[in-house]
């Protein structure tokens, strides 16, 4: 069977997505007019410019009579489930390791989800042409951690190409000047050393969908790899539902993939990755079967949600002013929908306003915002919470592998910090200034923890990590903010003059002209006490000249916030008011008096 399936996994940044794109133009899969974008496979908007993978995506490629469908997958491990899932639809992956960052956390978990699943791995070491490349200790590196994962010998075999996917140079030797401008090294692997599917044309049709995508015109899609048989449109078969009853329907559209476009096919075969549609609430794991032969695959594992936040309707002043969709209603049609195609998100109603969604950490759930906020919606949603699970009558709480990398001057403070957040050291290493940390530490620690991180080293830090285990709950103090708030007293728009007063009481998030309301936050306290006050004063004027009369007043700079600030700095009694032009902090409280009156009950 000429077909080979792998997937392509590597920690953030280590040039998956760059390499995909290489290997797709040195096939010949583009016309040679065609108009090619960089990072072609990071197709939403949101993945362009943040320069990240957020959901997997299937391409194909034709090499010398080989048909190659390659999965390009997240690295970060918020989005690990889809990682997992992948691992049943391939047969090999390909390994992208940076030739001088070398294996980082998400590496460590990604390999680890393609051994226990026993795919044939092949190492590229990328990125072989910076000047900083260390290639003999990357390989050496990679293969201890084959070892500490548990490889078997056979996955200790794996061969290595050399390859740089910015420049699309490849060769089977570390030595940079072996670097020629083909990919041909990595496919000749890949058709020699990934064994072709595990199926079998012959027998009744079995299919597993590993991932879901959604389209208005046909519903749920099911993506996976058909595992036996073969498959027509129209054609009615069965689906084996996780509970294990079993529900007939028709096949109604089944598209292959084509470089990177889907493309409508009439029929499938064993091997081959395919979507198909028909079955309006397909979910992931289920089998779909010929009809009279209903036999269910393994279920898939899907990882649990470890984080939680409330989205509820934005119940400030300035609602409906930016945003077009405000109600409840179209909120919770919105997170349903979102709940069509993600699988590791979870959307319960908390009240008639508000609700609970649970992902897989703060990435995860941010990008479902912004991806709201571009749509036009309104709405609060409240200071991220890791999820409590009571395991054989204890309280316990997701715990994550942390590994920091610091020049050499900041690793006390460092170190001080992890240790007021629980977090626990598990080796240290020096190489030339650099110091590298790695870490077990409570989810709850790391919430808030990257901004401190980042002034704590000067944006020379390098932070990573990855979900590990629950275990049994840490301190109870971990992850609040030291610092109090100031907060609006007014409504009003903010003048210099009053921004002028109130410098010496710590740092502004806003900037004069800005309109605000009763309630909202308006810059940091340099105490830990919230503070009320009055950012809208005007000068007054008298009929007589003064001397310092004609001075303009000049501000600090007020401190650029994003949603992943707001989230990581608000705490439990505030909430992150979005709307599709801005981002606002307020108490949940807006009433001055009532919340003094809240407060001091506390």
């Amino acid at each position: 069977m000429n077909i080979r399936n792998i997937a392509i996994i590597a920690h953030v940044d280590h040039g998956k997505t760059t390499l995909v794109d290489k290997l797709l133009q040195m096939s010949g899969t583009f016309r040679k007019n065609e108009e090619v974008v960089e990072r072609v496979m990071d197709s939403n908007a949101i993945e362009r410019e943040r320069g990240i993978t957020i959901l997997a995506k299937t391409t194909s490629i034709q090499y010398q009579g080989y048909r190659i469908n390659i999965l390009d997958t997240p690295g970060h491990a918020d989005f690990g489930g889809e990682v997992e899932r992948i691992m049943n639809m391939v047969d090999g992956v390909l390994l992208v390791v940076d030739a001088y960052e070398g294996t980082m956390p998400q590496t460590r978990f990604v390999l680890k989800k393609a051994l226990e699943a026993g795919v044939t791995p092949i190492l590229v070491v990328n990125k072989i042409d910076k000047p900083t490349a260390r290639p003999k200790e990357v390989v050496d590196e990679v293969l201890d951690l084959f070892i500490e994962l548990g490889a078997d010998l056979e996955q200790l075999e794996f061969p290595v190409v050399y390859a740089s996917g910015l420049s699309g140079t490849s060769s089977l030797d570390p030595d940079v000047s072996t670097q020629k401008p083909t990919m041909d090294p990595v496919f000749d692997l890949i058709i020699n050393h990934i064994p072709e599917p595990k199926v079998s044309l012959e027998g009744a049709f079995q299919f597993q969908p590993a991932l879901l995508d959604y389209n208005d015109f046909v519903g749920r899609i099911g993506i996976g790899v058909v595992k036996r048989g073969k498959i027509r449109v129209n054609d009615m078969v069965s689906c084996v539902r996780l509970d294990g009853s079993i529900k007939a329907f028709r096949i109604g559209k089944i598209f292959g993939f084509d470089g990177l476009k889907r493309i409508e096919v009439e029929n499938a075969s064993a091997g081959e990755i395919v979507a198909i549609s028909g079955l309006p609430d397909i979910s992931v794991g289920e089998t779909v079967c010929a009809v009279g032969a209903e036999e269910a695959l393994p279920h898939l594992r899907i990882d649990e949600p470890t984080l939680q936040m409330t989205f509820g309707v934005n119940t400030s002043p300035f609602v409906g002013r930016e945003g077009k969709i405000v109600t409840a209603r179209k909120i919770l049609e919105r997170l349903n929908k979102e709940t069509e195609k993600d699988v590791s998100l979870k959307v319960e109603e908390k009240d008639s306003e508000s609700f609970i969604v649970s992902g897989r950490g703060e990435l995860h759930l941010s990008i479902l915002i912004e991806n709201m906020r571009r749509e036009g919606f309104e709405l609060q949603v409240s200071k991220p919470q890791v999820i409590i699970k009571e395991i054989d009558g204890v309280k316990c709480e997701p715990f994550e592998d942390l590994q920091v990398d610091v020049p050499e001057e900041y690793v006390g403070s460092v170190i001080e910090a992890l240790g007021n957040r629980e977090g626990m050291m598990e080796n240290m290493t020096s190489h030339e200034n650099q110091v590298r940390l790695n870490y077990v530490i409570p989810s709850r620690g790391l919430i808030g923890f990257s901004t401190e991180f980042m002034s704590m080293t000067k944006g020379y830090g390098i932070m990573n990590h990855a979900y590990k285990e629950y275990r049994k709950m840490a301190g109870a103090m971990v992850g609040q903010r030291k610092l109090g708030v100031l907060v609006s007293m007014e409504n009003g728009k903010a003048t210099a003059y009053a921004l002028g007063q109130l410098e010496e009481r710590g740092v502004m998030f806003i900037e004069p002209g800005c309109e605000v309301y009763e309630g909202m936050i308006v810059g940091e306290h340099n105490h830990d006490n919230d503070l009320a006050v009055n950012v809208v004063k005007g000068k007054n004027l008298t009929n007589t000249r003064s001397a310092g009369k004609d001075h303009t007043v000049v501000l600090k700079r007020p401190r650029p916030i994003t949603l992943e600030y707001c989230l990581e700095y608000i705490n439990s009694d505030e909430f992150v008011e979005v709307t599709p032009v801005n981002f606002r902090m307020r108490k949940k409280i807006l009433n001055t008096n009532e919340r003094k009156k809240y407060d001091n009950k506390k």
